[in-house]
């Protein structure tokens, strides 16, 4: 896929993520948004996936330890094809399999129930050390935020990581400076999060979240690392795509209303024929 294509892609994620949290009146858009550009180059392009066979046991492996980005993570997914687009409308519907945290047992092409911050990254360190113990080849990866780096738990999953040297394993760190409370460096600063994966023994490569080339170069960078495991610190823009929502710590998980739907898809919608004029 041209990054071109990518960039068209990743528009119709973010139009998932506002058409989905508009109808559940609930959910976390701003993550998600923040996200939609690395969501898009794991699903399109990076992650050996089929959504006509979402369990495939030498398939690569994604956890999303953020879990409460569901809305992007579902949009990307539904645009991958493992599930029907209509029914991101169900979002944290009673009764609807799409709820507010992914669940491994009912939605196609999710390998790990998650929401529960700081947890994620243990499951995926785990799955990448069983492809290791049974000469497997496929790779494991997780998305964090920088919030949730604060959690202890994150640590000790990547010392393990480090210390059985899992090169084939990818801990995406989802940096757009912004959590629930406010920012991160306000709040409990992970700062410098470079050094810190370092110091826990990761290869560590640092790029604009939103740039899909240098995302390429920093996926293509991983796959080459061998003996450890591997850090991608994407900077990102909390809110990315949204005007009014971008840079905004209150659209960390508040809802669009009718007005703001109105304005963000449209927003959207001239994004996207912009993008199919280059």
């Amino acid at each position: 896929m041209t990054t071109a294509e990518l960039k068209k892609t990743a528009n119709e994620v973010r139009k998932g993520i506002i058409k989905s949290t508009h109808a559940a009146k609930s959910g976390h858009p701003g993550g998600s948004l923040s996200a939609a550009d690395v969501f898009t180059y794991l699903y399109f392009v990076e992650l050996n996936v089929d959504p006509k066979n979402p369990k495939d046991e030498n398939r690569d492996r994604f956890v999303l330890s953020k879990g409460h980005v569901a809305p992007g993570y579902y949009s990307t997914l539904a645009e991958r094809g493992f599930f029907p687009k209509e029914d991101l409308l169900t979002l944290r519907h009673v009764g609807s399999y799409l709820q507010g945290h992914p669940d491994m047992k009912k939605i196609p092409g999710v390998d790990m129930s998650s929401g529960s911050l700081g947890q994620g990254i243990s499951a995926a360190v785990g799955m990448a050390l069983a492809a290791k113990l049974q000469n497997k080849d496929y790779r494991t990866y997780t998305l964090l935020g920088d919030g949730e780096i604060q959690e202890g738990q994150v640590w000790e999953a990547a010392m393990l990581a480090a210390h059985r040297k899992l090169d084939n394993f990818v801990a995406i760190i989802d940096n757009n400076g912004l959590q629930i409370d406010g920012a991160i460096d306000e709040v409990c600063s992970p700062y410098p999060i470079d050094e810190k994966f370092e110091a826990f023994g990761f290869h560590v490569i640092t790029v604009d979240g939103h740039d899909f080339d240098a995302l390429k170069a920093a996926f293509d960078e991983a796959k080459a690392t061998k003996g450890k495991p591997t850090a991608i610190i994407t900077k990102t823009v909390k809110g990315k795509g949204v005007s009014f929502m971008e840079g905004q710590v209150s659209w960390h998980g508040t809802a669009p209303n009718d007005e703001q739907y109105a304005q963000a898809m449209e927003e959207l919608k001239k994004a996207g024929e912009s993008l199919c004029q280059k």
